[in-house]
């Protein structure tokens, strides 16, 4: 019994390579087509939106050269919706971490926030829901 199955199995692979290399000679040269691979997790695309839905625009990264730097208001509080990780975990500034492939944020003190490697770092919920992120559950 053990040598019929492994016969079997061995005239299996034999019949599929042959298939396999008869497919590969049978495919026409212009048209070399097939799966290609994309890269992932796929990058997001920004929405569009009109000019009254401002709120809607992607958000453009702050200009970090030495002469400009992140928008502060008058307070010392950054106004800046969003900014990356720093070392792995979102400043005190903007605590609220976000992973983008999910679309789910984590405020402090939820279940997993401990444990998120964040994406983006928000200043608040409202900004990350701006964004079309939507909270955790837990």
């Amino acid at each position: 019994m053990l040598k019929r199955t492994c016969k079997a199995g061995l005239a299996s692979v034999v019949a599929y390579a042959a298939w396999r290399l008869y497919q590969s000679k049978r495919r026409a040269p212009e048209n070399p087509g097939g799966w290609q691979p994309q890269p992932f997790p796929y990058p997001p695309v920004p929405r569009a939106s009109s000019d009254g839905d401002a709120h809607l625009r992607p958000h453009v990264p702050v200009d970090m050269t030495p002469g400009g730097g992140p928008e502060i208001d008058d307070e010392g509080v950054s106004v800046v919706p969003w900014m990356e990780p720093v070392g792995g975990g979102c400043p005190a500034s903007h605590p609220v971490k976000a992973k983008l492939a999910s679309g789910i944020y984590h405020e402090p003190g939820g279940a997993s926030y401990e444990r998120t490697q964040p994406d983006r770092c928000y200043l608040d919920a409202e900004s990350a829901q701006a964004d079309g992120l939507r909270p955790s559950k837990r």
